[in-house]
Parts: structure tokens; sequence; C-alpha cells
């Protein structure tokens, strides 16, 4: 592997550095090489190249807006015994500490960029194209992604949609649905999302929601630091509602009351802000369920529940 690793790259230098990574979908490591150090993660699974083309799209998307430190994506390769990798920056990274607060801060400032560049637009009475040669940011007031992403390794419907509560619905839930009727047929599972569909509507009353970049898988295991300040990483991004991304960041440990204190400060709490968590938790409780089995069953079910009252 690393001998084609090494010619994909145009390396004459291809040497690990101990430095090892991963976790439940992939693995990876670091590697010296004659351009500066990178990680490379490694996934052998039929659906590899789609989930690894996926992270690189939404690695660069964040890239381009200049609000928050991702490590810069190089290439999706495929190798010999049908092994795919990506190849990116290597960053020396360690667990959020000092830096809570200003990841904080700057995911508010990812999640709004998009909102700011239509307001500037719409000042200056002009758009924004991609001319030859040029990589601007371009406005999206669609919800969805160029691209498919994966949450986990299973993909993720990214058509573009004018309205968030069907994109949401329809994109993001019904395809987790779909996937437990096909597996498990679970009666009461079905029964509660037909009530549920009823209500989401009424959780978004009055409610104007402009697309934000997320970075849509943001829990713990994803956020990092270095001396220079918050890292996100594995992302797989869309443009959608950005209390969406604090779903999961709710779910499992590893944000601080800091961390929300900075963020809220510039996106506040919106009212029914909770219903509306505990709706976008539905999607990963699911999704859960989907990749580790019926374990979650019993969070879905009673967020459905508890919805539906």
């Amino acid at each position: 592997m690393e001998d084609a690793l090494q010619e994909a790259l145009g390396t004459k230098v291809l040497q690990p550095t101990g430095h090892m990574g991963g976790g439940c979908i992939s693995h990876g490591q670091s590697y010296d090489t004659d351009h500066g150090r990178v990680f490379v993660k490694c996934n052998s699974q039929l659906e590899a190249r789609r989930m690894f083309e996926g992270e690189m799209a939404s690695l660069e998307a964040i890239l381009k807006t200049e609000t928050i430190k991702v490590p810069k994506p190089i290439k999706v390769i495929d190798l010999p015994e049908c092994s795919t990798v990506f190849v990116m920056e290597h960053l020396e990274m360690r667990a959020v500490n000092r830096h809570s607060a200003q990841l904080g801060t700057q995911l508010a400032d990812l999640h709004l960029y998009n909102q700011r560049l239509g307001e500037k637009l719409k000042k200056e009475g002009s758009t924004v194209g991609k001319g030859q040669g040029q990589t601007e940011v371009q406005f999206v007031d669609q919800f969805g992604f160029h691209t498919v992403t994966c949450c986990g390794y299973l993909p993720q419907v990214n058509d573009w949609h004018s309205d968030w509560v069907s994109f949401f619905t329809r994109q993001r839930i019904q395809p987790q649905m779909d996937m437990i009727e096909k597996k498990s047929g679970d009666r009461e599972a079905r029964e509660l999302w037909a009530q549920l569909q009823l209500k989401i509507p009424s959780l978004f009353c009055d409610m104007e929601i402009f697309p934000a970049l997320l970075h849509g898988d943001l829990w713990g295991g994803n956020v990092a630091e270095d001396d220079s300040g918050p890292i996100i990483f594995d992302p797989a991004s869309f443009y959608g509602h950005s209390e969406y991304e604090l779903a999961i960041a709710g779910m499992f440990s590893g944000f601080t009351s800091s961390f929300y204190s900075a963020y809220h400060s510039k996106i506040p709490r919106a009212p029914g802000f909770e219903k509306r968590l505990k709706l976008y938790q539905l999607f990963h409780y699911m999704n859960h369920w989907n990749h580790f089995g019926s374990g979650y069953r019993g969070s879905s079910l009673n967020i459905m529940r508890n919805l539906v009252k």
C-alpha cells in the first residue's frame, strides 16, 4: 500500500511518523513526505470513495470561509487490494481546553458566513460567481450540498431544497426511517414517525431560517485544538439550520459552558430551541441505530413520543 501511495503522491519520501488515529469507521496514520507531513485515512469498504470525496468537499467548503481551522484536504486515492485513502494535512491536535470559547465563536462565524455574504450582496446589489481561476465562496439560498456526504458511512441525501422543514423531514429523517423499516420493520417507530411528521411544522412557526454551512457531525471526537486555536475535522457538511449543529454536540461530552456561551452570544437561542434540538437529535440517534444496532432504539422512540405529545 505504501509503495502505491508514494507513487500517487509523487513523493520520494514516505516515512511513517508513528502518529496513529481513527475511529469506528476508518483508521489512519501520519507520514513525512517531500511536501511536508500528511495524515492518511484508510478504508477498505466499497463506499469508501464516496465517503472520502464527501469529506474532502466538506473540508474545502469550510476552508474557503476562513472562519475556523480544518485540515487542508489533498487527495482521495484508490489503492490496490480495494483500499481507498484520503490524504490531508497533518495537524498536531490535542483535546479542546484553552480554546473552548473561541471554538464557540468561530463555529458561530462559520454558521453566519453565508447569511452575512447574502446581506453583503444585497447591500451591494451584486452577485458573486466563480470566474475562471477564482475560488470565491458563492452565496447559497437553498438547503443541501453539491455532493453526497456521509454521517458515519451512511450517505446523506443533499438534493437542493428551498424549504428547510421539507429538506429535514424528507432527506434526513425519512431515509433513516426507511433503513429501520427495511432492517427490522419496527411498527412502533413507523407509527410514531407518522404522527411526528404532522407535528414538525409547528416547531418552526414564525421562523426565518437562513442556510448555514454546517460541519454536520460535530460531536466531541471531531473537535480539537492546537496552539493557534480550535480545529474541527471529519465533517459531513451541508447547508442547513444552524441549530442542527448543536444536536449531536449535546448528546455526548466534549463541549463546555464557555463554548455554548460564546456561540449563543453570536447566535441567540430562538423560542422553541429545546424541542427543535430534540428533533435534530432524533436524526443522530436513528443514524446510530442504523450504524450500531437497536441499542439506540429506545432513545429514538422516546424522543418521538415526547415530541408528539
